[in-house]
């Protein structure tokens, strides 16, 4: 059977300068990191912690599946 993939949202923070994520459907999920790749590692980790805190974790799953959906945005400068 094919589990459920989560998806976390992830924002580029240029004030602070680090990417945070939120999860649409993890509740609870929130942290940030300087880099899309820390931030992966990071969630990679807490994605199945928060899905068993709040009691979302099926039984005897060894894998859960997530996409991070990422932004940035920017502003260009024309010249002259």
């Amino acid at each position: 059977m094919m589990s459920k993939t989560y998806t976390v949202n992830a924002f580029w923070d240029g004030e602070a300068k680090v990417w945070c994520a939120e999860g649409v459907d993890v509740p609870g999920l929130c942290t940030e990191a300087s880099s899309i790749e820390a931030l992966m590692e990071k969630l990679e980790v807490m994605v199945p912690e928060m899905l068993e805190a709040n009691g979302l974790l099926p039984l005897g799953e060894e894998e859960v599946p997530f996409e991070l959906v990422s932004r940035i945005s920017a502003v260009a400068h024309l010249n002259g």
